[in-house]
């Protein structure tokens, strides 16, 4: 295997996960009889341009097929950072009636919503079908294809090129970087904006965020590599901020290398950051496999421990970062029988390799278990607040990452 960025062969194992089902695989009652394809889950560190990453075992055209069961718009806390960015971008770039936004993963329009409702013409490009659709019914123009140079050309010549290009949490789905950065430059007007947000790497390691890898993931991103593969490519980083979203992400704001847009001091400030903290250092990329089997081993020994004594422990959140968890720990619906999930489109299905039914909420109500395992954790506080009744009967919540906590 070698760098998807540089080239270079790889020879440093980050992190060995062994082998799992495609995270976001769910099975149908139909399904559950037939076998499933488990494929290796092992991420290299490159030592040339420290990009983390994994070997593409399986295409993104299977990753991201017609059924996709991952719509957006089922999270209020994710529904109000979009909102919040489209009104910051729309102030900063000065948008209007005239500017063109486009939207790369746009999913079921959950973003590209409240560009339009401000009069802003705007077009999604989003892969899988089902949420295109529903994208579509909220009025918003839907390209129901993957993003990349070939296609960001026939894009120019067809509509134009975008003020804006917002491409939130799909850096790390892209399985060729280059070609996908190429397409950006190719598409963006000569004085447009190109934000980018995706989960920081350093937070991973700081944090423990071992849950966060999965097949759908090919690379895992600091601040200096992706500065790197933006230059490649013609653009320049003029801005970073860092957020909490996906347990500490980074967004940022990159345009062509000859436009106006001035750097920031918050790009050097966070470059100076990652050096000191060894990020390009190969000594930084050791010993967090240990940190992921501490996180696996102290969530198990919770479960057996509430098993043995009798209690119960429900899961809330079918999200993939839990079947990464859940498979890694082996476990199986005797320790966790079942997963709440406010998304239809997940209930009604198994989770891939554990094989744990995903259910509606009235089932917490009906069951009264003695703990509420959130499993995407960077959701916490939304699903404490939504799942609070839970205080009725003393259950109590339980979190495994960065390491086993009952709040």
């Amino acid at each position: 295997m070698k760098c998807r960025h540089c080239a270079t062969p790889l020879h440093d194992v980050f992190l060995d996960l062994g082998s799992a089902p495609p995270s976001n695989a769910f099975l149908t009652a139909d399904s559950l009889s037939a076998p499933e394809t488990w494929f290796p889950l092992k991420l290299f560190t490159c030592d040339n341009c420290r990009l983390v990453q994994v070997d593409e075992v399986q295409s993104h055209a299977e990753l991201f097929a017609p059924d996709y069961v991952y719509h957006s718009s089922f999270s209020r806390s994710w529904l109000a950072h979009a909102e919040h960015y489209v009104g910051q971008a729309a102030a900063l770039l000065d948008l209007n009636q005239k500017s063109l936004v486009v939207e790369i993963a746009s999913n079921d329009g959950y973003l590209l919503q409240y560009v339009a409702a401000r009069g802003i013409p705007c077009i999604g490009i989003e892969p899988t079908s089902g949420t295109a659709q529903v994208a579509r019914q909220k009025g918003i123009e839907t390209l129901e294809c993957f993003f990349g140079s070939d296609f960001a050309a026939k894009f120019v010549s067809e509509h134009r090129t975008a003020d804006l290009i917002v491409a939130n949490n799909v850096l790390a789905h892209v399985p060729d970087i280059n070609d996908f950065v190429a397409g950006l430059a190719a598409a963006l007007a000569p004085e447009g904006s190109i934000t980018v947000e995706f989960p920081h790497l350093m937070e991973l390691v700081a944090k423990r965020q071992f849950d966060t890898v999965y097949h759908e993931h090919f690379s895992y991103f600091s601040f200096h590599t992706v500065h790197r593969i933006f230059a490649a490519h013609g653009l320049k980083i003029w801005d970073v901020e860092q957020l909490p979203t996906h347990g500490g992400s980074l967004r940022l704001w990159a345009a062509h290398a000859h436009s106006h847009h001035a750097e920031t001091p918050a790009v050097p400030a966070l470059l100076h950051v990652e050096t000191v903290t060894g990020m390009l250092d190969s000594a930084y990329y050791q010993g967090f496999q240990a940190q992921a089997d501490a996180v696996k081993n102290e969530f198990l020994t919770f479960l057996l421990e509430q098993q043995r004594a009798g209690r119960r422990v429900a899961a809330y959140g079918a999200a993939a970062k839990g079947n990464t968890l859940l498979n890694y720990a082996g476990v199986r619906p005797d320790l966790v029988p079942y997963v709440v999930d406010a998304s239809p489109h997940k209930q009604d299905h198994w989770l891939p390799g554990s094989r744990i039914p995903v259910v509606a909420e009235a089932r917490l109500r009906e069951e009264r278990p003695d703990f509420v395992l959130i499993m995407p954790w960077n959701l916490r506080e939304e699903i404490m607040t939504q799942l609070g009744y839970i205080r009725e009967w003393n259950g109590q919540f339980v979190v495994a990452v960065p390491q086993l906590a009952i709040l």
